[in-house]
């Protein structure tokens, strides 16, 4: 196992040298204003903030850890640093056809409990929230984080990446999209009428992060599974007031409940869509009664803008997309690529049969990790590179006809943050599903594609490539 924390991880980010670290920002939009500058433009740096305005030197913030380069993918999900991006995907396509699961192991204490608050004591001002944007409706402690519920009648603990804002020194408002597993699991406390018990991860290794931000089996623990892609079990301590497990090696946790009958204005956060699609709205909030940090603490986060342009910040979820598809029955994929966050999805395929990209298309935007919020599937032939969003347009464009092309999927699973739907009538959206391949029927007769082959490239840049270093 290359590292075993979040410490561990940004050492060996900081030998391949793709960390920063920047001295003196303000909490108030500063720090938003630079990670969207830096950290979410190529290369992709993580930045670690300290000697934070009105805090102490070693209060710290990280960003980094939800969009990564390629090489930071690797090294959080325990991969050879130098694969590419097929390589990548097909590790990670094995894995989840040969899933281990190793459930995490309980230790009397750990890191996080080197400075331990309760009750009147828990201050969470006492750490450099950022107030991420001048449009966002307070100070967002949770955007990379780990949400740690207990279902009250399987017994499973989950554990999602929930927004959390500050309202006061122990009080938090916990916002979770409709249908996520951690809102189920809440719900079902507060149908009896009961608060739901709620543990809150901030700086973990990013492989939990990465575990809490995909789609697992119901009933399935993200603890377990990210003890299996690690080889180890993940270390954890009992929480005084939840009964949850905690990782012993993070650096930040918090305990409390979130009340059914006590809810505040929470939001507006500008979101991972790039807009304030969600606004303000009442939420349920959360009581904390126990605050834990190590040391030196550092505060992970995510703040969102306009998404990347590439697919590489999306592998992983390209590989579940393709994993479901596969196992849904659809034949000869050749590559699965999301853009955008979760909107656009293009599946490449070598056609088989008549009916092979719809099927295509449609599992793909159905499957269990591309149902939610999405909004174009584009399927195409094998020969076009569907990581090359140049490459498909092109398709879309020579190979689809509209008319005859474009299928509609209504009333499909959205949620408040999509910008387009009315707020009145947020929940459900449309998906369009576009066969940008060649015509089953006539595609040996469809006109071949023009230019050199690849021999003829590959003797050009051998002979002549010389001349463009």
């Amino acid at each position: 196992m290359l590292y075993n924390d979040l410490r561990g991880w940004m050492e060996k980010v900081d030998e391949f040298g793709e960390m920063r670290t920047v001295e003196g920002c303000d909490w108030k939009y500063e720090m938003g204003a630079v990670s969207e500058v830096y950290a979410r433009n190529p290369p992709y740096s993580a930045i670690l903030f300290d000697k934070i305005k009105d805090y102490p030197a070693g209060h710290r913030v990280l960003v980094g850890v939800h969009h990564q380069s390629l090489k930071r993918q690797c090294l959080t999900t325990h991969l050879p640093l130098d694969y590419d991006r097929n390589q990548f995907i097909q590790a990670w396509r094995q894995r989840l056809n040969n899933p281990t699961y190793i459930p995490p192991r309980v230790v009397d204490s750990g890191p996080v409990m080197e400075n331990v608050f309760d009750g009147d004591d828990v201050d969470l001002f006492s750490l450099p929230v950022p107030h991420w944007h001048e449009g966002d409706g307070g100070r967002y402690m949770g955007t990379a984080h780990l949400v740690i519920t207990r279902d009250m009648d399987e017994g499973w603990v989950n554990i999602g990446c929930y927004r959390v804002m500050v309202h006061d020194k122990n009080t938090l408002a916990l916002y979770i999209s409709p249908g996520k597993q951690g809102r189920i699991i809440r719900q079902k406390y507060f149908d009896q009428g009961r608060p739901c018990p709620v543990a809150i991860s901030f700086g973990d290794d990013p492989l939990l992060l990465t575990a809490a931000a995909n789609s697992l089996p119901w009933g399935k623990s993200e603890y377990d599974y990210a003890g299996g892609i690690r080889g180890q079990a993940v270390d954890v301590v009992i929480g005084k007031h939840t009964g949850l497990p905690i990782p012993a090696f993070s650096e930040i946790t918090i305990e409390g409940e979130c009340y059914p009958d006590n809810q505040r204005p929470e939001g507006p956060y500008g979101e991972w869509t790039g807009y304030y699609a969600s606004g303000e709205r009442t939420e349920p909030i959360i009581k904390v009664k126990r605050l834990m940090h190590r040391n030196r603490p550092i505060l992970t986060g995510a703040p969102s803008s306009r998404p990347p342009g590439g697919s590489d910040d999306n592998l992983v979820r390209s590989a579940f997309i393709w994993d479901h598809m596969e196992k849904a029955g659809v034949p000869d994929i050749r590559g699965v690529a999301c853009f955008q966050g979760r909107f656009f999805t293009a599946v490449s395929i070598k056609q088989r049969y008549p009916g092979h990209a719809k099927q295509a298309g449609f599992v793909a935007a159905q499957c269990g990790a591309g149902a939610y919020l999405g909004r174009y599937i584009v399927v195409v032939d094998d020969d076009i590179d569907p990581y090359d969003l140049n490459d498909v347009t092109w398709a879309m464009c020579t190979r689809s006809d509209p008319q005859a092309d474009i299928d509609f999927i209504r009333r499909a699973w959205s949620g408040p943050l999509d910008p387009v739907i009315p707020r009145d009538k947020k929940g459900f959206s449309t998906r369009a599903v576009i066969d940008a391949t060649r015509p089953y029927e006539w595609m040996k007769d469809y006109p071949k594609v023009s230019g050199s082959s690849e021999e003829m490239k590959e003797l050009a840049v051998k002979k002549y490539g010389k001349f463009f270093k």
